[in-house]
């Protein structure tokens, strides 16, 4: 089972969604509070299970209604996500994958332990 790891910064307070296996799968945003720090882990629980996907590395994409979560391509190529809350605000970010099988892979699992974490 998954697990939110709250911990605080130099600037404020950050949750990481740890997968069963310890591997991070998301890390939010800095929050000014612990108090907001613990609402952006409810969102994330709420709003994980009923995102969209909208994949932005295909040409043309679909734009989604939020909550949503997005694949891009950074800078070095790398496949990455983001969830997004029903506001539009960014709540989760991933690190970089290789292939795009493996982000989505990514965003399963933050659908998967989110919710039980």
């Amino acid at each position: 089972m998954g697990k939110f790891n709250v911990k605080e910064t130099k600037t404020g307070f950050v949750f990481n969604l740890q997968a069963g296996n310890g591997e991070i799968i998301g890390t939010s945003e800095v929050y000014s509070s612990e108090k907001a720090c613990k609402n952006g882990i409810e969102s994330v629980r709420k709003n994980a299970p009923i995102a969209n996907l909208e994949d932005q590395t295909v040409e043309g994409f679909q734009t989604e209604k939020n909550p949503k979560f997005e694949i891009y391509a950074d800078t070095k190529g790398e496949f990455r996500f983001r969830l997004k809350a029903s506001n539009g605000e960014s709540i989760l970010a991933s690190e970089g994958y290789k292939a795009k099988a493996s982000c989505k892979k990514g965003i399963e699992s933050v659908r998967k332990n989110a919710a039980e974490a």
